[in-house]
């Protein structure tokens, strides 16, 4: 890791000079070469969150939203393979693993596991910052997939029509719940902020309204409300729509 910057780290929450810029999660082990990475990247101009092993990660992904991940392959207890094999069941983020393995099919399996690149220990930090540009730039140029459907156990919600289904039959939802469920389905998996569903909703910005509506579909939806299955509260952001 020649070439990165020394310095004490200032600590492990989003960094950077802009919030514009590409938000970067960094799952490593290894507390020197993780605040390592995270000062050279965020000179280079990134946000940067870092996480010390799998779980932290988890922890990290269920509260922020990334645009890439860097993950450690060889991590105590969860692997990256492992955490990339997970991820990739319900989310599309791009990942790119790390390893001190350099066979061929040590990268074949990350890459078979669901990972967007894969780089090499030791390597040069421009050729790490070149590779998340490319990967970012193809994410950026690739269209966007269109969700026509989303299931929700004996649920299911046509987005083109903006109807709830259960088996054949229509749910009845008000404006407002309907606008609340269908911002929270243009991004599965990702948490919106009870300010932007305020806006969809178009409930004046009143946030408390966004939790009334939620608690409402929740009662539609959920088997237990209390233990809401597909619409999770992200604490201290809002809430994220958890299809099947």
């Amino acid at each position: 890791m020649n070439g990165i910057p020394h310095g004490e780290p200032t600590g492990n929450e989003p960094s950077g000079k802009s919030d514009d810029e590409a938000h970067i999660l960094v799952v490593d082990d290894d507390s020197r070469l993780r605040d390592l990475l995270r000062r050279y990247l965020v000179e280079s101009g990134f946000r940067i969150t870092t996480a010390a092993d799998a779980a932290e990660a988890r922890v990290k992904l269920q509260s922020l939203s990334f645009d890439l991940l860097i993950i450690d392959v060889m991590m105590p207890g969860e692997n990256g393979l492992d955490l990339t094999e997970s991820l990739r069941r319900d989310s599309a983020v791009p990942i790119l693993l790390l390893t001190a393995m350099a066979e061929s099919q040590n990268r074949i399996d990350g890459l078979e596991r669901g990972a967007d690149d894969y780089l090499t220990k030791p390597f040069e930090p421009r050729e790490l910052v070149l590779r998340i540009r490319n990967i970012l730039q193809r994410v950026a140029q690739a269209p966007a997939a269109v969700i026509e459907e989303i299931s929700l156990g004996t649920y299911r919600l046509d987005m083109k029509r903006g109807t709830l289904f259960r088996g054949p039959q229509p749910v009845h939802l008000t404006t407002a719940e309907a606008a609340l469920l269908l911002a929270l389905a243009k991004t599965p998996g990702e948490p919106v902020s009870r300010e932007a569903l305020s806006q969809e909703a178009q409930c004046s910005g009143n946030l408390r309204t966004v939790d009334v509506q939620m608690t409402r579909l929740r009662r539609k939806i959920e088997r237990d409300p209390k233990f809401p299955r597909y619409l999770q509260t992200v604490r201290g952001t809002g809430y994220v729509l958890k299809p099947d």
